[in-house]
């Protein structure tokens, strides 16, 4: 990247601040490797408790985010299983219905990149992306990774597939290009100071952190030269999608309104502009 702010990023505002919402599911007999409870139960167990707290982001969380977002506006990209996808088509399909992005985010969350081979992760890829098209009536063109962890042949993977971007980059301020033997990608930049999950649950942050941390990054931006960056808003429908999170999410929401240097905006709006 050379540098040159593409055409099309609003003069005067150079922090672009994404929502991104995850929209996660696991398969059956798998369940989240952490949640509220803290222990972890004994290998060959399944996590009940942990995977009826997953499951309320596609049957409350979902919807309680979409409504917020579409009574200010906004627009977010929703990183969304393929499993999810699967059982609750309806929610796919609001959300798609109501403009906002819906970009892949791998089949399940309990399936990670870097332990499958070549043709496992192409199926994995292809499986994902077929659900997601079926129920969103447009195919994803964006990619989160579970875990945020690629393997070393994702980038070119998602390239052969038809994928735009994936945001599986965190060695930028800004997206660029990335060379594939089947084409280049976009690599998105996300951050991770304003996501719920390291900071509440991983770190037992509370909610009003979400919102306090924005603060300081955003009202700080003038001290650090107004750089042109971006930064990442980031819920799971299943943490955030709840009522504590929900107002932290609209607390932080409007200190990125109050900054005449922020632009609101999303990673598939980001991924439109011409990185070169």
């Amino acid at each position: 990247m050379s540098g040159k702010i593409p055409a099309g990023w609003p003069e005067g505002r150079p922090l672009a601040v994404s929502v991104s919402v995850m929209l996660e599911g696991w398969t059956e007999g798998s369940a989240p490797g952490m949640g509220p409870m803290g222990n972890v139960l004994r290998p060959g167990v399944i996590d009940l408790q942990g995977r009826s707290w997953a499951e309320y982001g596609a049957k409350v969380g979902a919807w309680r985010i979409l409504e917020i977002l579409d009574k200010a506006g906004l627009r977010g990209v929703f990183y969304t299983s393929g499993v999810v996808a699967e059982r609750y088509p309806d929610l796919v399909r609001a959300i798609a219905a109501s403009g906002h992005a819906v970009a892949a985010h791998g089949y399940s969350q309990g399936t990670l990149p870097p332990y499958l081979s070549v043709d496992q992760e192409r199926a994995d890829i292809d499986a994902c992306r077929a659900v997601l098209t079926n129920a969103a009536a447009a195919a994803p063109v964006g990619w989160l990774s579970p875990r945020c962890t690629p393997s070393t042949e994702t980038s070119g993977l998602l390239a052969a597939a038809g994928f735009r971007w994936h945001a599986d980059s965190f060695d930028s301020d800004l997206p660029y290009r990335i060379a594939t033997p089947a084409g280049p990608i976009l690599g998105m930049p996300f951050t991770m100071e304003v996501n719920d999950m390291p900071l509440y649950v991983r770190y037992g942050n509370e909610p009003d952190a979400f919102a306090r941390i924005l603060e300081r990054i955003v009202t700080g931006w003038p001290r650090l030269g107004r750089p042109f960056a971006c930064l990442d808003i980031t819920v799971h429908a299943h943490v955030f999608g709840r009522p504590y999170g929900a107002l932290a999410l609209l607390d932080a929401l409007d200190v990125a309104r109050r900054a005449d240097w922020c632009w609101l905006t999303d990673h598939a709006a980001l991924a439109g502009l011409d990185w070169g």
